[in-house]
């Protein structure tokens, strides 16, 4: 059993794969580790699937990785320790979790759903040397990460999926452009797309996401 510091649901990839993959799942704000791991019969059997719990309580089965609240302009103010707080945690759990399962960087994939997403980048942004690739489900780009960035030559070899509903209400479609824009100044392998649908991850998304996943084993690691 995987000894991390977040409470976690584990799906361990299929007995006998040669050379398995770690794909690490983050929820979105007021859900918990159940809500992706509901996913897991739809990723590749090679994974391993680690759905994460966030570490602040919102009430009962509700957990969020920072508060937030939406100003009168309609700009968004984070916690900034508790970001940091979860962006530590979570850096701790992918590098332990590897660690453990004797998987290398080059096979590791950080994946979320809405703040689980802003995770997701902001580790890839931050700390590229902790995995290979990068999900984000109706996510944003938190301004405040954008300082602490690696130096772009640092994701040389790195890849990201950024999906997003044309009808999102929270989290608007201009959000996901705004990381399109800034990624495609990087050396990372982007893969980019848009879905009608709201603030949820319909079926043709998923099928989408699932195959980006699934494709990442048969291209060259990126020589890290």
């Amino acid at each position: 059993m995987l000894d991390l510091p977040l409470t976690f649901l584990q799906r361990p990839a299929a007995p006998g794969t040669p050379q398995p993959w770690l794909l690490v799942l983050m929820h979105g704000v007021g859900s918990n580790e159940r809500d992706l791991f509901s996913l897991a019969g739809h990723i590749p059997a090679r994974f391993c699937v680690l759905s994460l719990r966030a570490p602040y309580p919102l009430g009962p089965g509700a957990f969020s990785w920072f508060d937030f609240s939406i100003e009168p302009d309609g700009s968004r103010a984070i916690d900034t320790a508790q970001e940091a707080a979860s962006r530590a945690l979570l850096a701790q759990v992918v590098a332990s979790a590897a660690q453990q399962l004797d998987m290398p960087p080059e096979r590791v994939v950080v994946g979320g759903f809405s703040q689980g997403g802003i995770m997701a980048l902001s580790l890839l942004l931050t700390r590229p040397e902790l995995l290979h690739a990068a999900m984000v489900w109706h996510g944003r780009m938190l301004p405040q990460v954008l300082p602490l960035s690696a130096p772009a030559e640092a994701l040389r070899g790195r890849q990201l999926w950024v999906s997003h509903g044309t009808q999102d209400a929270v989290i608007p479609l201009a959000q996901a452009q705004a990381i399109r824009q800034h990624v495609q100044t990087l050396p990372v392998q982007l893969a980019y797309a848009e879905f009608p649908g709201q603030h949820e991850i319909r079926p043709a998304e998923l099928a989408h996401s699932v195959a980006w996943l699934d494709s990442l084993g048969n291209v060259p690691d990126g020589g890290y």
